[in-house]
C-alpha cells in the first residue's frame, strides 16, 4: 500500500516542502532514498523502539520510503514522525484519510515522546503559502510555528496524540498566538542601561549619533575606559524592531536553533560578540550544509567585535562585502544560499600592543612604530566602511565617584526613534536604503548639500588633519545624522566640525 505524508526542508532561510512516500509491499526489507543523510538514516531504529512502546510495530515487509524531490538533500533526526506515521499507514495499523491535509514534523524518543527541532518558522510560513490545512509539531516548538496566522499549529508532546488524532478521531488543541498583540507586549527592555554609565559623555553622543544613522563605530582606547561597557549599552537606544523585521530575525534564528524553548518572536534586536579566535565560516556563516554564521545572526541588531586587531586578518576581510552588500551569499558546487546580514558594526581596540596610548605615565609603553604595527592589522578597505572613530579616554575619579546618574536609554533613544522617522520619510521611494549609513554616492549629492561657508571649512580641515579622500563621504553622511538630531533641513557648520572629530584614524600622525 502507498501513502504519502509530508514534511519540510529548510534551504538557507526558505523551506521546500518534502513528500515522504512510503510503499509496503512483499519481501523484507528497510530502503530509504531520496538522499538522506545519516540521522534519517538511522531513523528506523528510533521509529521500531517506539512504535512498539506505544503497541504497534514495525512491519516485517519490504518497506520502501522515497523523500521528494530526490535530488535536495535532506537532513536531521526532524523526519521521525513523519516516517513513523507514514508506516503505520501504509501498514494498514492506523486509518489516516486525512494525512496528506498536515505538515508533520519531529524527533523522536524511544518511548514515543517528541524532541523540538530547527527551522519551524520557515516550515510553517511554507506550509500557509501551499494551503495545508495544519502543522503538527512538537509542543516545544508550537508557539514559534503559531506566530504564522491562517494556519493551525498543533503541539504534542508523544507519538499517540497524534496516532488518536488520525486514528480515533481525538480531538487536539490548537497553539493560538495573536501575532501583533504578542509584538507589542513583549519586553523590549534590555539589562543593560546608559545610566549606569559615569562620565563618557562625548563617546555617549557618538553612539546616540551611530544609533540614530545606523553608522558603524569603532572605539579605541585604553584597558578599563569603558569600550565595552558602552557597545553593549547600544541596543538599549536602537529604535524598537518592526514587526516584519522581527519575523525575519526570528526565522534565522529558528534556522541556526538558536531560539530558546517554547520562544515565539524576538523583539529585542540581537546583539552578538563573538570571540576573535573565531573561523571565517562560524562568521559568515558556511560549512559543508550552510549555516547562518555570527553576521546573519546580528541581521537587524550589533555585531561587536572586541579588540579588532587580535582577529585573524583573513575573517575580517571576508566582512567587507557583507558590510557593503547587507547580505551573505555562501556558493557551493550544486547550490547558492542568501542570508541577510544587515547590522550595525561595533568594533572596539587599544591603540598600541600594551594597550595604552604613547603616554610616558602609562603602566606600559610602546613605541610609535610598535603602535603603528598593531594598527596596521585593519585593512583600510574595512575601516572605509566604518563611519566614526572615536578615542575612548580613561574616566577620571571625580566622575567614578559621582552618585549621580547619567541620562537613562529611554530618552536617548526617543531622540533616536525621531531622527530615524524624518530619514523614514526621506527614503520612503528607495527600495534598499532606509537610514543615512546606507545612501550612496548619489543619495550623499542629493541630500547632503554643503553651503560654500561649510564646503570652505571641510577643505581646510581635510587639507589640515591631513584626512584621507575615504573620508569625504562619512563626514558628509555622519553631519547629515548629526543634523536630523537636531531636525534641521540643512547641513550647518557646526555639523560639519562635529562630524570632522569622528574621523581619528584617517587623520595622518594621529600616533604622534
Amino acid at each position: 500500500m502507498l501513502i504519502k505524508v509530508y514534511g519540510s526542508s529548510v534551504f538557507g532561510v526558505e523551506a521546500t516542502t518534502i513528500t515522504v512516500e512510503v510503499n509496503i509491499d512483499k519481501g523484507v526489507g528497510y530502503h530509504l532514498v531520496g538522499l538522506p543523510d545519516n540521522a534519517i538514516r538511522e531513523s528506523s531504529y528510533r521509529i521500531a523502539a517506539a512504535l512498539k512502546n506505544v503497541g504497534y510495530k514495525f512491519p516485517g515487509k519490504k518497506i520502501t520510503v522515497n523523500m521528494a524531490p530526490a535530488d535536495l538533500r535532506k537532513e536531521g533526526a526532524a523526519y521521525d514522525l513523519t516516517l513513523a506515521l507514514g508506516i503505520l499507514a501504509a501498514s494498514s495499523q492506523i486509518q489516516a484519510t486525512t494525512i496528506g491535509d498536515y505538515i508533520i514534523m519531529g524527533e523522536l524518543s524511544l518511548d514515543g515522546s517528541l524532541q523540538p527541532i530547527k527551522g519551524v518558522l520557515p516550515i510553517a510560513i511554507k506550509a500557509r503559502e501551499e494551503g495545508f490545512k495544519g502543522f503538527i509539531l512538537p509542543k516545544k516548538n508550537a508557539k514559534e510555528a503559531a506566530i504564522v496566522d491562517n494556519l493551525t499549529v498543533y503541539g504534542i508532546d508523544h507519538i499517540s496524540e497524534v496516532i488518536n488524532f488520525f486514528d480515533k478521531d481525538a480531538s487536539l488543541e490548537p497553539t493560538i498566538v495573536d501575532t501583533r498583540v504578542e509584538f507589542e507586549n513583549a519586553n523590549s527592555n534590555t539589562d543593560f542601561d546608559f545610566e549606569d554609565v559615569k562620565g563618557q559623555e562625548s563617546i555617549k553622543r557618538c553612539m546616540e549619533i551611530a544609533a540614530a544613522g545606523g553608522h558603524n563605530i569603532i572605539l579605541v582606547g585604553p584597558p578599563g575606559s569603558g569600550k565595552t561597557m558602552l557597545a553593549k549599552r547600544l541596543p538599549s537606544i536602537l529604535p524598537p524592531m518592526t514587526l516584519h523585521e522581527a519575523l525575519e530575525t526570528t526565522k534565522i534564528h529558528s534556522v541556526s536553533g538558536k531560539l530558546k524553548e517554547e520562544c515565539g518572536l524576538l523583539s529585542i534586536r540581537p546583539f552578538r560578540s563573538p570571540h576573535h579566535t573565531i573561523s571565517n565560516v562560524a562568521l559568515v556563516g558556511g560549512g559543508t550544509y550552510p549555516q547562518p554564521g555570527e553576521i546573519s545572526l546580528a541581521h537587524n541588531g550589533v555585531l561587536f567585535l572586541d579588540e579588532l586587531p587580535e582577529f585573524q586578518r583573513t575573517v575580517l576581510e571576508v566582512m567587507r562585502q557583507p558590510l557593503e552588500d547587507r547580505e551573505v551569499t555562501i556558493s557551493r558546487a550544486k547550490f547558492t544560499i542568501t542570508y541577510p546580514s544587515s547590522f550595525m558594526l561595533v568594533a572596539s581596540m587599544n591603540p598600541s600592543p600594551g594597550g595604552y596610548f604613547n603616554d610616558p605615565d602609562a603602566p606600559v609603553t610602546s613605541s610609535p612604530a610598535e603602535m603603528q604595527r598593531y594598527l596596521s592589522k585593519i585593512s583600510g578597505p574595512l575601516l572605509d566602511r566604518i563611519d566614526i572613530h572615536i578615542e575612548v579616554t580613561p574616566v577620571p575619579f571625580e566622575k567614578l565617584s559621582d552618585k549621580r546618574n547619567g541620562e537613562p536609554s529611554k530618552i536617548v533613544r526617543e531622540r533616536v526613534i525621531n531622527a530615524r522617522k524624518i530619514q523614514t520619510e526621506r527614503f520612503k521611494e528607495k527600495t534598499n536604503i532606509h537610514y543615512n549609513a546606507q545612501m550612496g554616492v548619489k543619495q550623499i549629492r542629493e541630500y547632503c548639500i554643503l553651503s560654500k561657508e561649510s564646503l570652505v571649512l571641510l577643505k581646510e580641515a581635510m587639507e589640515k588633519l591631513n584626512l584621507s579622500a575615504r573620508a569625504y563621504d562619512r563626514i558628509l553622511k555622519v553631519s547629515r545624522t548629526i543634523a536630523d538630531l537636531e531636525k534641521s533641513k540643512n547641513i550647518k557648520n557646526h555639523h560639519i566640525m562635529e562630524a570632522i572629530q569622528y574621523r581619528s584614524l584617517d587623520r595622518e600622525g594621529w600616533l604622534g
